[in-house]
């Protein structure tokens, strides 16, 4: 019931930035099946446009005031934003602690999906495709640039990723720019995977940037406060909005997009 309303407190807040509730259909790529049909928000910003368009991929929590505040940044900075809910769809609220449920994997038929939906409007510029991902939406990202999805040739030209999780034996061979923002403290998706994702090396190596914050936490860039939380698999972990981190990484990820949407 909480959720509910946060939900839809969030669509009341996103129509006053020219949001506006979307559908269309998760795409089979690669080894992801298509999904049901997606619903998602889109936030433009003034203007006729065209605009460069981003895909936003929320975290293991779904929507939430944390993709309004995404949408409505990146909207601010010149793209059409598109945020595909992932798991209202499959009859999800949450998986966190339980991440499988929906998994990076089958949410990268939902980025194609997107991104078929954003090429298709007449205010995106065409082939012009970012995608931005948190926690559970940075390991779609991470599994949405690797080469056997083809997202390249749908238009994808750049991705960031926070806070992933990083597998050596599924993300090397990144086809697509990506910029992993990660801290060094997270204790829920660890860092020492994104390093052993570099040692084990990439495919092509110049694609990747990887950035780790030493006093970061898992969430550095949400500034809701420092807690404590339980998820489904009993374990405990430690969000906290960090002030160097938190910044430098938005920075960085808006020269990122800069460099390869405009």
């Amino acid at each position: 019931m909480i959720r509910t309303i946060a939900i839809a407190l969030l669509l009341i807040f996103a129509g006053n930035a020219s949001a506006q509730t979307v559908r269309f259909p998760s795409v089979a790529v690669g080894n992801s099946a298509a999904g049901p049909e997606i619903s998602g928000w889109m936030y433009k910003p003034s203007g006729a446009g065209p605009f460069p368009g981003i895909v936003l991929a929320h975290t293991c929590g779904g929507v939430s005031p944390h993709t309004d505040i995404w949408g409505k940044l990146l909207a601010s900075w010149g793209y059409v934003v598109v945020a595909p809910d992932s798991f209202g769809p499959r009859g999800e609220k949450s998986v966190c602690g339980r991440g499988n449920a929906v998994n990076g994997n089958m949410r990268v038929a939902d980025v194609a999906g997107a991104i078929d939906f954003l090429n298709a409007q007449p205010f995106v510029r065409k082939g012009e495709i970012g995608l931005i991902g948190h926690s559970h939406g940075g390991w779609t990202a991470v599994r949405a640039v690797q080469k056997n999805y083809g997202l390249a040739a749908r238009g994808l030209k750049a991705a960031v990723a926070y806070y992933p999780s990083c597998a050596p034996q599924f993300d090397r061979d990144v086809a697509v720019p990506l910029l992993i923002l990660i801290g060094d403290k997270d204790d829920w998706t660890l860092a020492e995977n994104c390093r052993k994702l570099q040692a084990a090396g990439f495919t092509q190596p110049s694609l990747v940037d990887v950035v780790y914050y030493p006093n970061a936490y898992h969430s550095f860039d949400n500034k809701a406060g420092d807690r404590t939380i339980t998820v489904a698999d009993g374990k405990s972990h430690r969000l906290a909005y960090d002030p160097v981190a938190g910044p430098d990484a938005e920075a960085r990820a808006r020269a990122f997009f800069a460099k390869y949407l405009r």
